[in-house]
């Protein structure tokens, strides 16, 4: 009998990772649920991780006698895993596990596990969507009927959207997220260009086309969004410099990470006319500033679309992510090796041969 610590929130609730257990394990574990106020809470900053919900008293008090636990943002801390001895899995149901000190998990001998991409079909639509909405100019327009307004100019040739077939689509990163928006965009008859310099070979089909350089995805684009992974390397990516490359026009979309993008140069474009508009879903802080220009510009009627964060949102996400952290779990318990592991123990030698 392996005992299991459900610790969920009010997007990956208790009971749904309570019922994946026991779909992956029938009656081989005995389950404790506890909940998180994430997100009518915000996450943030507990002990030494980040994007964590609930404290570290709580999260021991429920860790007592538990040998693995599933979770999205429980701060799994150094602290908590000193209190927490009989800790031996940690699943963690996100892509980016920054609420657990891996570092001081694999010191003690517990294995990590996170379940990549289970967000991706999700984010990648919101990033269509969002672009969308800025080629067809929809919240504009829907905002006008809001004031009882009837834009009959919005017919104006001066005033139209724009199509996605026969438009040149550039792709900042093609990972899972990115891939996905690679094939929506070239099925509606966009040229698709993609800058990732860790792209697979043969990811991609042979239509969509890569590039060697981020600057010349800027250049050849109408419209660009951002799929990169934030690092030390991809802040700011997107600038003032590589934004003067694009056409006057050209919109800007960002469902990946705020700090990829520098939002005050993407204002300036905006008020100058270069940048014919921007859309994101992720600020560089969050929640974010309202008296930043980018909401002012939103408020004057310029193309600018924004949403709080919410592109990775959908119940499929939250299955995937349950189903996920239960696999890894029902592999422990059969002494299988990690799916997706993030540190695991190595298997034990004899004879200089791995047992099964």
């Amino acid at each position: 009998m392996t005992r299991v610590l459900a610790a969920g929130d009010r997007f990956i609730r208790s009971a749904l990772l309570r019922e994946s257990l026991e779909r992956a394990l029938g009656d081989r574990a005995q389950i404790r649920e506890i909940e998180f106020g994430w997100p009518d809470e915000p996450f943030g900053r507990v002990g030494e991780v980040d994007e964590a919900s609930g404290t570290e008293d709580q999260l021991i008090a429920a860790l007592q006698g538990m040998s693995a636990i599933v979770t999205q943002l429980a701060p799994l801390t150094e602290r908590v895993l000193d209190a927490s001895p009989d800790l031996k899995l940690i699943a963690v149901s996100r892509g980016g596990p920054t609420n657990v000190n891996v570092e001081a998990a694999r010191k003690r001998g517990v294995r990590v596990a996170n379940v990549p991409g289970r967000n991706g079909i999700a984010t990648a639509e919101m990033t269509i969507g969002l672009a969308l909405a800025l080629l067809r100019r929809i919240p504009l327009a829907h905002s006008s009927l809001m004031r009882s307004e009837w834009r009959g100019d919005l017919y104006r040739d001066d005033a139209v959207g724009s199509e996605v077939s026969g438009s040149t689509v550039g792709l900042l990163g093609a990972g899972a997220v990115g891939a996905h928006v690679a094939r929506v965009f070239h099925a509606m008859g966009a040229h698709v260009v993609v800058f990732d310099p860790y792209l697979p070979a043969g990811l991609l089909d042979d239509a969509i086309e890569q590039v060697s350089s981020p600057e010349e995805v800027f250049r050849r684009s109408g419209l660009v969004s951002v799929h990169a992974r934030l690092t030390a390397e991809s802040r700011s990516m997107v600038n003032a410099d590589r934004i003067a490359l694009m056409r006057p026009g050209s919109l800007l979309v960002n469902a990946a990470r705020g700090g990829l993008v520098d939002y005050d140069a993407v204002a300036t474009a905006i008020e100058s006319g270069h940048l014919g508009g921007a859309a994101f879903d992720v600020f560089p802080e969050e929640p974010v500033d309202f008296s930043h220009r980018l909401f002012s510009l939103a408020h004057e009627g310029h193309d600018v679309v924004v949403t709080p964060h919410i592109a990775g949102a959908s119940k499929q996400t939250a299955q995937r992510a349950a189903a996920g952290v239960a696999e890894e779990v029902r592999r422990y318990v059969q002494g299988e090796p990690a799916l997706n592991p993030l540190w695991e123990p190595a298997p034990p030698q004899v004879a200089g041969l791995a047992l099964p």
